[in-house]
């Protein structure tokens, strides 16, 4: 699960680049960005900025709405046929996995796009491509509320940073999950990183990286979950679980 959530991440730094730089200057996860990026646009009478933020909310909502709407399709779908959750072996449950898989699909719309504009679209292209972008992180972020990751998200990260400084600064208290918070954090900025650095000098591939990282997330969720166990006198050794 903590491999899930830096795939995950990586894949929301990388298309925030994205959209920041290629796709009019807003973000496509980030919606309280957006929200203050629309409001700095009414101060400025910039319409261009406006349309631009109004674009990427409506594509997120649109997403969030249309994932959510696929879960309980899958899990109302599962209740009739009175299948127990556990049936599955993957790592995820269905209703968690479509909207990823859902997900994989626009990306991959995106990477289409993106190629036929040149890795420079502008116009109309420019808002499909940043409202598919958009919509393609709603989708994510409406199967991550499912997936039980405590104190971590994988679009919005103000949260995660808030829990984990507060609980290294407070005395006597535990990290809990330390190492997936650290992880995200890492793992938002490396996608961040990478992106940039394609956005300079190799624009065409800047959208095989949020898309990797949900094909990723998939192939992990795909498999039955993973134990640590020490046998005595051995080192650690990875099994699957019984």
């Amino acid at each position: 699960m903590t491999l899930i959530a830096i795939a995950l991440t990586f894949g929301s730094g990388a298309a925030d680049v994205t959209s920041f730089t290629r796709l009019g200057g807003v973000f496509t996860s980030v919606m309280t960005g957006n929200i203050v990026l629309f409001g700095l646009s009414l101060a400025n009478g910039s319409l261009t900025l406006a349309a631009h933020t109004a674009v990427s909310v409506g594509g997120y909502i649109v997403g969030v709405a249309c994932g959510s709407w696929i879960a309980h399709g899958v899990e109302a779908s599962r209740v009739r046929r009175k299948a127990e959750p556990a049936d599955s072996p993957a790592v995820l449950p269905a209703h968690v996995i479509w909207p990823l898989r859902a997900e994989v699909i626009l990306l991959a719309g995106l990477t289409v796009g993106w190629e036929v504009s040149g890795a420079s679209p502008a116009g109309w292209a420019q808002f499909c491509l940043l409202a598919v972008l958009a919509a393609a992180m709603g989708l994510q972020s409406s199967g991550v509320k499912d997936m039980g990751l405590s104190e971590v998200a994988t679009t919005y990260l103000t949260g995660t940073l808030t829990g984990l400084v507060s609980s290294l600064v407070s005395p006597g208290q535990d990290t809990p999950h330390g190492l997936r918070r650290f992880g995200v954090l890492i793992g938002l900025a490396t996608g961040a990183v990478l992106s940039g650095l394609l956005v300079r000098t190799a624009a065409a591939g800047v959208p095989f990286l949020p898309l990797a990282a949900v094909v990723a997330t998939l192939v992990l969720a795909s498999g039955r979950p993973l134990s640590w166990r020490l046998p005595y006198g051995r080192p650690f050794r990875r099994r699957r679980a019984d």
